[in-house]
């Protein structure tokens, strides 16, 4: 992928790090790049609150008599850690931030379609964010983040209604998100990049979009159901109204089903550059991965149902579901798939990113492997509600998505600063997540296997061991993801000068200097070739 040379000159005086230092300038900008680390502060914030209602949960579980907590208490932190880790960071982790940042330098265009849309998008997410995390500080909610009625609606006495109007708001920072990376890549690709030049990663940042388009108004209008039959008490939901609660999982579920893949997708487009550069090769079955993306998303639509086997739906419509689960599992195996053949006689570069790469491809094939457990029907009657779904759950969405975050951060950590981290701590802190990684939640698939049910504060004493191993990996854990704040705090001030492309990348963003300048290219770039045109080692 060529472009004009002019393009690899220096930064303009830094623009990101040095210039407009004022709070007005940052509050106010209308650059993504800038938007995008906006979202990473606030990102990182939330994710390190989820992590310390964790760490109670694992303190919590490491005795049967769960003493460290009441039952009350322990509800209410599980629901705090489900609430903040899915909806504010892990569905916007990537995208928000990794996604702002670079769909525009990856297509050649000088910001994103609608800029000052972009701004209002993180404004919303910190309403939302900062209202919700309030509500639940400050008298919790205990129903768990599923929200699940008729507890949700007539039974909680708890904060449900303020905590719904602060996921609702941040819903449409989601909505706007992904109708900013559609018209952009649809209306701003520089001159040449056909549908068949863009990057793998681009392609992941539009399907995500399209399932974020889609599937979250589905939510709004769930949740907003919710408060009305909470304060009006109208009928919807509750059977003593006349209600039907399981319309509520299968509105829940056909949002939440496809908010899997707005976590995931990007992790696979972050996760396919990563191997490229590690390898130095095109990846194997560059249009198969691209429509494998497309038919993700879709499919995607249809398999919510899985979720709700033993909720009482149609013995027919479990059958349907549970065929279509199987399906989605073909073109998750395509992709696991081409990156093996990609890797494959390779001479591969054991840098940080890469074995971030590496553990994310493993982690994902195990939690979509035991995923296909879960959509037989036979074997999901016994497992559910147990701690094998809770094992799976975090081994797609913690260890795949997280893994695929840091990778991605710190491929890219020397595009957005200027600056070089250190990489042995770096290798370390991605050995350290992998190890800690599965020594928090593989026991955790034997505990599920043996019948310990999840969200529940005590236990069998058969049980403990497992529950020790899991809170000592959690431990671990909690290390890996604290020394990437150590080390990359540390290259601001200390760190090597990158240069516009330290990995010897392609891409158009490797060819602006680093950190990128206000409108991203010199020179408006033209595209001659496709992506991962690597020539040499």
């Amino acid at each position: 992928m060529s472009s004009v040379s002019a393009n690899a000159g220096p930064s303009e005086a830094g623009y990101l790090v040095e210039g407009g230092r004022t709070l007005r300038s940052w509050l106010f900008t209308h650059d993504h790049k800038r938007i995008a680390l906006l979202y990473t502060l606030s990102i990182t914030l939330f994710f390190f609150l989820g992590a310390v209602a964790a760490t109670l949960i694992r303190l919590t579980l490491i005795h049967p008599d769960g003493r460290l907590m009441s039952a009350e208490t322990y509800n209410k932190t599980f629901t705090f850690h489900g609430v903040v880790m899915v909806w504010f960071f892990l569905i916007p982790s990537i995208p928000s931030t990794l996604g702002n940042f670079l769909v525009p330098l990856m297509i050649g265009a000088r910001d994103v379609a609608f800029p000052r849309l972009n701004l209002f998008s993180w404004y919303l997410y910190m309403a939302g964010g900062l209202f919700t995390i309030a509500t639940l500080l400050l008298g919790g909610v205990d129903t768990g983040w599923t929200f699940y009625t008729p507890f949700s609606t007539m039974f909680s006495n708890s904060n449900v209604m303020l905590t719904v109007i602060g996921v609702f708001v941040v819903g449409f920072s989601s909505i706007l998100t992904g109708l900013n990376f559609i018209v952009t890549i649809h209306m701003m690709r520089a001159p040449g990049m056909s549908w068949y030049r863009l990057p793998l990663f681009i392609w992941a940042m539009y399907a995500t979009s399209i399932v974020m388009m889609l599937a979250t108004p589905v939510l709004a209008m769930t949740l907003a159901l919710i408060g009305l039959e909470r304060l009006a008490g109208v009928g919807i939901f509750d059977p003593a109204l006349g209600g039907d609660p399981i319309l509520f999982q299968h509105f829940f579920w056909f949002y939440s089903h496809p908010a899997v893949y707005i976590m995931i997708l990007p992790a696979m487009g972050v996760v396919s550059e990563l191997i490229c550069c590690g390898v130095r090769r095109k990846i194997f079955g560059y249009k198969f991965m691209t429509w494998s993306m497309l038919a993700i998303a879709f499919i995607g639509f249809l398999v919510w149902g899985h979720h709700m086997f033993v909720a009482g739906q149609s013995m027919y419509a479990g059958i349907v579901f549970s065929i279509l689960s199987f399906v989605v599992a073909v073109p998750s195996a395509i992709k696991v798939f081409n990156w093996l053949t990609t890797l494959h006689k390779g001479t591969i570069d054991f840098h940080a990113p890469m074995l971030y790469a590496l553990g994310f491809v493993g982690l994902f094939t195990l939690g979509g492997l035991t995923g296909l457990f879960l959509a037989a029907v036979a074997l999901d009657v016994n497992l559910t509600d147990t701690y094998f779904v809770v094992a799976h759950f975090h081994y797609i969405m913690v260890g795949g998505s997280v893994m695929a975050y840091l990778g991605g951060i710190h491929f890219w950590w020397p595009k957005i600063t200027g600056r070089l981290y250190s990489e042995r701590m770096a290798q370390l802190a991605a050995v350290l997540m992998f190890i800690g990684f599965n020594l928090t939640f593989f026991p955790q698939y034997v505990l599920g296997y043996m019948g310990m049910p999840r969200r529940y504060h005590q236990y069998l004493p058969r049980f403990q061991e497992l529950n020790i191993l899991s809170s000592i990996g959690a431990a671990v854990l909690a290390i890996s993801y604290l020394l990437p704040l150590f080390y990359f705090a540390r290259s601001l001030y200390r760190g090597e000068r990158a240069g516009p492309n330290p990995w010897n990348a392609t891409g158009l963003e490797w060819t602006t200097a680093s950190p990128p300048p206000e409108h991203n290219f010199q020179v408006t770039p033209v595209v001659t070739e496709g992506p991962y045109e690597y020539r040499h080692r």
